[in-house]
């Protein structure tokens, strides 16, 4: 008993206890959706509601404008938002909802192309499929005439990055932004023009014609293979291993006027996020069911497991083990890294976003005033306090410097190190660098 008074105590009443949250439907918005139907908000004090949003722009906007208190987000927009590419408005994030979950799918004419260069072994395509085997094919329609055109779901989204580093890494270049000439298209010098799709249209778009292929989470490249009009090629589980996909963020503003609030919104997250992983995912099933109700994600049962159970389909009939497909607290899953946000931001100046050189201090404070793992560690701390989650399943908060060791596993094998975001620049074949400006 005394454990959990202290606790409370050092978090504090909850400033605001009737909270609208906003999502995109997708399978990693989970850890509100589990948070809410399991009580975690309630055990908190907290009163939630969840609304689905019409776009990622209309989400953002309306977690400036005060409509929601916070929201499932793209990890890069409130680092976008932050340094004003797009709107201007400091967001936070102290939580990070996922790992992987992406993927990147073609259209079965582009597949039917493909063929002559994609390797097989015993009948299947040997993974990873890379850009290298799409390069013939994107120069044929260009040697023609035609523009190769792929759609992503927002300028600052990983799925826009992950496409852009897949396609760099096979030679394809996808096309620089000029914000500073007013150019936000980020298809000057593209071999391949990149747009944006709203994830649910991503299929639809697809089979009328009007893109070749696109990046998005789940459940729209499974839904892809289950309508038959398209192969999902490749995983970003496979272009860079357990990758941070979304966040949760909040306005700065929020933040400092609700801070036990904040508080216990990460509490009752984490906890969602231990449920979805623990035991080797054994209530993924529950959760599918859970996040197949139209107010969640909407999409069928089958088509959400497909992915959320701990396999992936590619081809049709192509199924294959991906027990880490969606990860949402395994492997530090939940705390926020500086060293993932310095990588949306080396990508962000990579492709133009940002238009002129910064120093590596820029990077790594920037990254400092968006990515907030003191807040969540006071979160955690207090669940370890109440008896609600161990220690050990968390970083050492008192030796934790925000920066991952230096990551390897890229499909094109370049190293990543946090802490020297203008060296790993230097290190593309393809994309701004050093004091390159457009």
């Amino acid at each position: 008993m005394l454990v959990g008074m202290s606790a409370q105590a050092e978090v504090g009443y909850a400033e605001k206890e009737e909270l609208k949250f906003g999502f995109i439907k997708l399978t990693d918005m989970a850890p509100l959706a589990i948070a809410y139907e399991r009580g975690y908000f309630e055990d908190e004090g907290l009163y939630v509601t969840l609304e689905a949003q019409a776009n990622w722009k209309v989400l953002l906007d309306r977690v400036i404008d005060g409509q929601l208190d916070g929201a499932h987000m793209l990890a890069g927009q409130p680092l976008g938002a932050t340094i004003g590419f797009g709107t201007q408005a400091h967001i936070i994030t102290a939580f990070s909802m996922d790992l992987n979950g992406n993927a990147i799918t073609v259209s079965n004419q582009i597949w039917e192309e493909m063929q002559p260069f994609v390797p097989r072994e015993n009948g299947r395509a040997v993974l990873p499929i890379k850009a290298d085997y799409l390069k013939p094919v994107v120069d044929k329609y260009i040697a023609e005439g035609k523009p190769f055109k792929m759609g992503m779901v927002f300028p600052v989204s990983t799925h826009n990055y992950e496409l852009r580093y897949w396609l760099a890494a096979g030679g394809i270049h996808p096309g620089y932004y000029a914000p500073h000439k007013g150019d936000t298209s980020g298809q000057i010098d593209a071999q391949a023009q990149l747009s944006v799709t709203p994830p649910p249209q991503m299929p639809a778009t697809m089979e009328a014609g009007t893109i070749y292929g696109y990046c998005v989470g789940e459940p729209w490249n499974q839904q892809a293979v289950f309508k038959g009009i398209g192969v999902p090629i490749i995983t970003d589980y496979e272009i860079w291993k357990n990758n941070p996909e979304k966040v949760f963020g909040v306005s700065k503003a929020w933040a400092d006027e609700n801070p036990n609030t904040h508080i216990r919104v990460v509490k009752a997250m984490i906890r969602a996020a231990i449920w979805l992983d623990e035991n080797n995912n054994a209530n993924r099933s529950e959760a599918v069911k859970i996040l197949a109700q139209s107010n969640y994600v909407g999409a069928d049962v089958e088509v959400i497991a497909n992915s959320m159970t701990g396999t992936f389909e590619y081809e049709k009939g192509d199924v294959r083990s991906v027990p880490d497909f969606n990860v949402f607290f395994r492997y530090n899953a939940t705390y926020p890294f500086y060293s993932d946000a310095i990588w949306y931001l080396t990508q962000m100046r990579r492709w133009g976003q940002i238009a002129e050189p910064k120093t590596d201090d820029w990077f790594i404070q920037t990254a400092k005033k968006v990515y907030r793992p003191d807040i969540y560690a006071q979160a955690a701390r207090a669940l370890i306090d109440e008896g609600k989650a161990q220690s050990s399943q968390f970083p050492d908060f008192t030796t934790e410097t925000g920066f991952k060791p230096p990551q390897t596993e890229f499909i094109d094998n370049i190293t990543y190190d946090g802490t020297q975001p203008n060296a790993y620049l230097k290190s593309f074949a393809i994309g701004l660098k050093a004091e390159q400006i457009l």
